[in-house]
């Protein structure tokens, strides 16, 4: 045999986060949840694939720090996600 050949699939690195879902975005879903995501995703990744649209967003936090949806996720990383709140 001349070498090894590669296998016929990809095997995607995965890394564990932790989601914090709050006020109507518990609704039918969780409050907080550890999570297996692929290693690199983005906010914005996890958002949908949540079917949490980016324009109901208000506030998204990693690690209590603000973000935009573009930003990688880390192993470990907390991301928090608060819905847009109307009043007065």
């Amino acid at each position: 045999m001349r070498g090894r050949q590669a296998p016929p699939f990809f095997i995607e690195q995965t890394m564990n986060i932790t989601v914090k879902l709050f006020a109507s975005f518990r609704t039918g879903r969780f409050g907080e949840q550890q999570r297996c995501c692929a290693e690199g995703c983005t906010a914005g990744q996890v958002l949908a694939e949540l079917a949490i649209a980016e324009a109901e967003v208000g506030v998204m936090l990693v690690n209590g720090k603000h973000i935009d949806s573009a930003q990688a996720l880390s192993e470990g990383d907390t991301f928090s996600v608060f819905p847009l709140l109307g009043g007065g």
